[in-house]
């Protein structure tokens, strides 16, 4: 059985798994305090090409959102996102547990605009509602699509005028930011964002994500949030480690790009079998809509997620690959469907 259906399956890259091994006998400080997680936030500022930024290390991606937003935001606070988004569905209700509410907003590509949030800022007048205060997204989106710069800095423009924090879900930034038709630069970001975060765990990584705080006034007393939440690791080396290896050449971006072509090997060849597609996704996700038949068929030998029915004979599947997808997997599994098509 070879899996499609997220980008954590596999274990780490062998480097990192190595520099793990390697460094394992040294005596470091704890809770982030290590000489490798400082290298690794030096090295990312330089990746980033900006020294006034606050980078932090977290274990995994919803750790870091509901860290992140519980300490953005004041108790009569909310986020709001797109219906589709991470925070919504696939959390537990974390952001929720924490006292702020989401406010749930259609989208049909997954990402947000001015235009769909204008008529949220609207119904939300006095002290008897939420307060909506950030705007959440990811770069990729929950169902593979990415934003362009132009989308940015729309989106930051109207947290400008509306005084709101702008909050970006890097899970899969890698993909994103080496997708075909992305036209972002990671430096980009913190003029673009007021914060946002650099996924390891997705990329690479054992776990693993990197949390940058661009805005000023969102810095103050975050280690305290990250003790609190759980979230500041005694053996914060561990993180530091991993980081370091992802961007200390350009592993990081390079495992990112595999990834992403494995997908497009997959869009590509379903493509010409006539297959359409739930959505138009430039990223690591693709949601090929095949009939109930041929899932049943295929999952004989793959598994993968059924994200949605489309109709009483046909559903929309998620096909994932990851840094470590192997490509006579991917060959196999078009050969294996070609042939559940034909039958």
């Amino acid at each position: 059985m070879y899996s499609f259906k997220n980008d954590y399956s596999e274990g780490a890259h062998p480097s990192i798994l190595n520099a793990l091994i390697e460094s394992n006998f040294e005596q470091e400080e704890g809770y982030g305090e290590d000489h490798y997680t400082r290298k690794a936030v030096e090295l990312l500022k330089e990746r980033i090409d900006l020294n006034d930024i606050d980078i932090h290390l977290l274990s995994g991606g919803t750790q870091t959102n509901l860290t992140a937003l519980a300490a953005f935001l004041r108790p009569h606070e909310a986020a709001m996102a797109a219906s589709t988004g991470h925070i919504l569905g696939h959390e537990t209700g974390a952001i929720e547990a924490t006292g702020h509410k989401i406010i749930s907003i259609e989208a049909e590509d997954g990402k947000l605009t001015p235009s769909l949030l204008i008529p949220v800022l609207d119904a939300h007048t006095d002290e008897h509602m939420v307060k909506p205060k950030l705007i959440y997204i990811s770069n990729s989106t929950e169902i593979g699509s990415i934003y362009k710069k132009n989308e940015l800095e729309q989106l930051r423009d109207f947290c400008h005028e509306n005084n709101l924090i702008l909050f970006m879900d890097g899970a899969r930034l890698g993909s994103a930011l080496c997708s075909g038709e992305n036209d972002l630069k990671l430096s980009d970001l913190p003029e673009l964002v007021d914060a946002f975060y650099i996924g390891g765990t997705k990329n690479g990584a054992l776990i693993g994500e990197a949390l940058v705080i661009c805005h000023d006034s969102l810095k103050e007393d975050f280690r305290y949030h990250l003790k609190q939440r759980g979230a500041l690791l005694a053996k914060g080396r561990l993180l530091g480690i991993q980081f370091l290896e992802l961007f200390r050449d350009n592993l990081f971006f390079d495992l990112a790009m595999h990834a992403n072509k494995m997908a497009e090997m997959l869009r590509v060849e379903l493509s010409k079998l006539n297959i359409k597609f739930l959505t138009q996704s430039p990223s690591n996700q693709i949601f090929p809509i095949v009939s109930n038949a041929v899932i049943t068929e295929l999952q004989r030998k793959y598994s993968f997620h059924i994200w949605e029915k489309v109709d009483s004979d046909h559903s929309a599947i998620r096909l994932v690959t990851s840094w470590a997808t192997k490509e006579d997997k991917v060959a196999a599994f078009i050969e294996d469907l070609k042939n559940a098509l034909i039958y």
